[in-house]
Parts: C-alpha cells; structure tokens; sequence
C-alpha cells in the first residue's frame, strides 16, 4: 500500500478587508444585518433581497481577541480581533473569548467582536448603527446574558431593533423541504456544547430540551493529550491548531466502535488506514555535512559577532562612567570655589561621607575610562586584522586584567563546543556521517485509532471522564418523555447541524443508534444539514428577508425600555420567552403599620418622654 504522509498546512488567517457596502444596503431603507454569534466563529452579513449584495456571510472570523501588553518603548497597548491575529499559536496564552461554554458573558469583549463587523462591514452611521440586527444566541439562553447584550446594542450602538434567534433551528428551518414535516429532533453539536432540541408543531419544545457539554473543543484537547503522550519528544509542536486540523480533515465517526477497534488490530489494516501526518523538520545536521573552511568561516563570522557585541558594550559603559565622572568632577569643583553649602548638600546624594572619599572614587573612575578606552583602541586593530589560525588568539587580559575581558574569553569559550574541528586525517566522507535512520520519519505523527477515538467521545463521554451521558443515551431520554405517537413523529426528521456534526460516518452512526434504540419494524429518517456551519447564517438571513417589514419577533427600542433587557419577541426560530416573576410584597395596611407606629412612639427620646 501507497503511504498516506500529509503535511500539516499551518495556513495564517488573512486579515478581513474594509468592505463597501453597496447602496442597495441604505435604500429605500437600512436592511437587516445577520450576526451567527458562534462561540468558534462569528459569521456575518447582510439580508438584501436585491441581487447585487451576496446572500452569504462576507465575514468569517474565529471569536478570539488579544491584547498585547504593549511594547517596553512606551507604545501601548494593542488588541487585535479574529483573522487579524494572523496565527493563534504565538498568541495562545493572550487569547479571550467572551463566552462561557456556548454563553457571552465577557461583554466587554463582544463588543470588539462587534466593533470588528460593523467596522469591516463598512457601516458608516455616524455614532450609531442603524441597521436592524439579527443574532444567534444559545439555546435556553440565560436572562441576564440576553439582558447584557440588549444592553449593549441599544444603549452603546443605538440599533433601531433587533432579532434573537437559536442558531440550530435557523439552520433547521433554512433545510426544510416541501414534504418535510414541522416536527422534528434536531441534533446540533458545535465547539463547546451539543443539543438536543425536540421541534413540535413548528416551535421549541424548551422544557424537554437537553444540553451535553461537549464538543470539538474537548476533542481537540483530548487528541493533543492522546498525541503528546505517544510523541512526547513532539510536545511543542503538537498544538491545538494542528489538532483542529487533524479533526477537521482525518477524523471519521465509528459506526461500531468496538468492531472499528477490532479492525485497527489488524497490522494490513493498520498499514492500509494509517495517515502520517508530517512535522516541520530541518534536514541539515549540524556538523554532519560542513567542510573545514565552512566550518572556518563559521567560526570566524561568530567572533565577528561577539566583538561587535564587546564594542557595544564597551561604549556603553564609557558612557556611563564618563558621566559619573564629569558628574563627581563638577562637585569637586564646588569644594575649590568654596560652596561649601551646595558641596555638602551633593556629598549627601550621594551617599558620601567626606572628600577623600569623593576622590578616591574620581581616581577609581579615571582609571575605568582610561582602560576602557584603550579596550576600544585594542579592539579596533583587531578586527581589522583577519583571522587565519583555526583557534584565534584571545583579547589580552594582562594588559588590563579587567572583569570584562574575562568575561569576553569566556563568551568565546562558550561556543568552543559548538565549531570543534575534526581532524583532517580522520574526517570522514559525507556518506559515512549520514544518519542511520530516517529524519523525515521520525518527525511524523502515526494517527491509528486516534482518527476514531477523538470524535467518539460525543458518543461516550467517559473516555476523557465525563459523568455524562452521549448523544444516544440523551436521544433516547428525550424521546422517551413523550407518547409514542409523538416520538415516532419526532424520529421522521432527524436532522444534524452544526461544525461538529462534519465528521464522516456520523449519519450512519445515529441511524445504527435509533435502529437499536426504536421497536422493531419502525420507520424513522436521519438528514445532515446542507452546510453545517454555515446553514444557521443562511436560514436566519432567511427569516430576515421574510420578515423585514413585520413586527413580529422584532424587538424595538420602545419594548426594550419598557420591559427590558432580558424579554424576547418569540417567533419560529426563538427560544421560549420565560420572563422573570418576583414575589409581590403584600400591601402595609393600616393595620399592620398601627402596631409599628407604637413601637416607635414607645421608644421615643427619653427626655421628651419625661
């Protein structure tokens, strides 16, 4: 069998452009703008029915920002925002996200996210955004987060009014056919968390509505540990990035996982199924192919380097002393003028206690210039002298016998190891010093049941030691909260969205799991969304070209004064509004304030009292 070597891609994010929106976008009047506010990657565009503007997202960037702590010449500090990262490896350890699991709580954050799209998007209002907004948010969403997001459109952009939708029905209403019934299970499983959402009658059955807390994030993180631990000599450069990559293009879902394992036993199968995923590597070894004059030229290059080093050094430090001295210089002259007052005044900023000791420190410090100059003088005749011994004398040292040129031969030293010379009649050809295995080889990840294992953790939880059930334990509980009619309605339209939902095999592995799970003879259906990732902006661009100039499930300024953050317009992809009921406080009467009243008079001012 032909080996299957790939090599990893390392693709950099290109920075997202300033686009001109088109006129068509302002007249007659400003249209809707579509945000898929993902927890992996914000997705946004605009809802015109006019040919001229694309019915597709033109912005697509991951939900990360930094902020570099800024740089030591006083420039400050810099935040960067999705492709305009570049790479998230450098940055890994400045990287923020405003979610928490599939929730923005980080609003301070999302408001860069925001500020990226209506800046690239090329929004031109001034102080305020005037176009309608439609935004994904998470199923069941809590209050205070859709509450801080209000907030935040209506009070920091000023949006004239604005949509909350659940980004798995978007897309489950954006796939739906002429013979497609209203009901249906749908399975969204994304970066940080799967669902599942029982549809009845065309809305959200949100009571019956359950939530697994994992997703292609723990995949990532389980197949870097899996990969580190077999290739610990690789450990930096196994990194999430490269793990994503390996999901996203070599993965597949078991449709038995025990019999998969069974299979991957066998070593021809192994051999057959086997994907190397190839690591950079430099093929040249240090000293297994340099002559003795590239060797020569190397090592006369780096003494080069570090007497150029040594020079900067050395002026540094005549400047430095030569500034102290001109500085003691200036207070001795006080002491001749006969300032006695100022002289005194200096001897104490400085620490000192009379005037011999100022001069001592004059005469110490004349001393150190002087040498230093000489250093310099020194240096200079020597580089301009070519090295032609293979060991070059070292810089004097009993000339001066300063600190300093101990430590210039011992830098020199330093780098003794790295240029040892063989000797001419024992050097060997090149051909003898080549390595006695493969490089290549060594740098490459062998990924056998890891292909399997990181995707089924969705299925089987345990395997990374979640106390949690999978997707098909979860599907079955769900249905099993309703009659049997309803259950085999729901089961007609199995419908999977979402990233994480791409993996090969994962179709056929939910209808294994609903053959084994529904009674015998029954009929059910499985579909997998047309795009997965991208199906929720389309369907709720959709649904804002279809409701443009309607009022139902848009929320306007005036609601969100009057009732606040937190309500919700329902419509066909909505959550269920669930608004917040505090107890009411029963009414003082006159009665239960009389007792009160006494109590007060009771314990009046004493004095008043007598």
């Amino acid at each position: 069998a032909v080996p299957r070597v790939f090599a990893f891609r390392d693709a950099r994010w290109a920075p997202d452009p300033v686009l001109e929106p088109s006129a068509a976008v302002r007249t007659p009047q400003p249209v809707p703008l579509v945000i898929d506010n993902g927890s992996f990657q914000t997705r946004a565009g605009w809802a015109c029915p006019d040919p001229a503007v694309p019915a597709e997202p033109l912005l697509r960037f991951r939900s990360l920002a930094a902020r570099s702590r800024g740089a030591r010449g006083g420039a400050g500090a810099e935040t960067q925002v999705g492709n305009d990262l570049g790479s998230p490896e450098p940055l890994r350890w400045l990287l923020r996200s405003p979610f928490d699991r599939n929730v923005p709580v980080q609003l301070e954050l999302q408001e860069l996210l925001l500020d990226h799209v209506f800046q690239r998007l090329g929004v031109a209002s001034q102080g305020c955004v005037d176009h309608p907004i439609v935004l994904t948010e998470a199923v069941c969403n809590p209050l205070y987060s859709r509450q801080m997001m209000s907030e935040l459109l209506f009070e920091c952009y000023q949006v004239p009014k604005v949509s909350y939708g659940v980004d798995s029905l978007y897309s489950f209403y954006h796939n739906r056919r002429q013979n497609w019934p209203c009901s249906g299970l749908v399975i969204s499983s994304g970066y940080q968390c799967t669902h599942i959402l029982p549809v009845l009658e065309g809305r959200l059955d949100a009571k019956n509505c359950k939530r697994i807390n994992l997703g292609g994030c723990q995949a990532a993180v389980y197949l870097q540990r899996l990969l580190q631990l077999k290739y610990p000599g690789h450990f930096a450069a196994i990194t999430l990035s490269r793990m994503e990559e390996i999901l996203h293009e070599h993965s597949y879902i078991a449709e038995d996982y025990i019999e998969e394992l069974q299979k991957w036993r066998s070593p021809e199968y192994y051999e057959n199924n086997v994907h190397k995923m190839q690591l950079p590597f430099s093929n040249k070894l240090l000293g297994s192919t340099l002559t003795s004059e590239e060797k020569q030229e190397r090592r006369q290059q780096q003494l080069r380097r570090l007497q150029e080093l040594n020079a900067r050094r050395r002026e540094e430090k005549l400047q430095l002393d030569q500034e102290r001295l001109d500085r003691l210089l200036y207070i001795q002259e006080l002491l001749e003028d006969g300032q006695m007052d100022q002289f005194h005044k200096a001897l104490v900023e400085l620490n000192m206690d009379s005037a011999e000791e100022l001069q001592s420190y004059i005469n110490k410090l004349s001393l150190s210039v002087e040498q230093t100059k000489q250093k310099i003088l020194q240096a200079e005749v020597n580089i301009e002298v070519d090295v032609v011994d293979s060991k070059p004398e070292t810089p004097d040292l009993d000339t001066l016998g300063s600190e300093q040129s101990l430590e210039d031969v011992e830098s020199i030293n330093e780098f003794e190891p790295l240029f040892a010379e063989e000797q001419p009649e024992v050097e060997k050809p090149v051909a003898a010093v080549q390595p006695v295995f493969n490089v290549a080889e060594y740098h490459q990840l062998f990924l056998g049941t890891e292909r399997i294992r990181a995707p089924e953790i969705v299925f089987q939880p345990s395997l990374i030691g979640e106390d949690q059930a999978g997707i098909a334990e979860t599907m079955q509980y769900v249905l099993e909260r309703y009659p049997k009619e309803q259950q085999a309605i729901l089961v007609q339209n199995v419908f999977l969205t979402g990233g994480n939902t791409m993996y090969p095999g994962l179709k056929a592995r939910v209808q294994k799991e609903l053959l084994e799970m529904r009674p015998f003879r029954s009929s059910f259906q499985v579909h997998l969304a047309s795009s997965p990732v991208l199906d929720a902006w389309y369907g709720a661009r959709d649904w804002a070209v279809e409701y443009m100039t309607r009022d139902e499930g848009w929320i306007t300024r005036k609601d969100y004064e009057e009732k606040g953050g937190e309500y919700l317009k329902e419509h066909c992809a909505s959550n269920v509004y669930v608004p917040i009921r505090l107890p009411k406080q029963a009414p003082r009467t006159a009665e239960a304030l009389a007792p009160s009243r006494a109590l007060a008079s009771s314990t009046g001012n004493p004095c008043e009292q007598a």
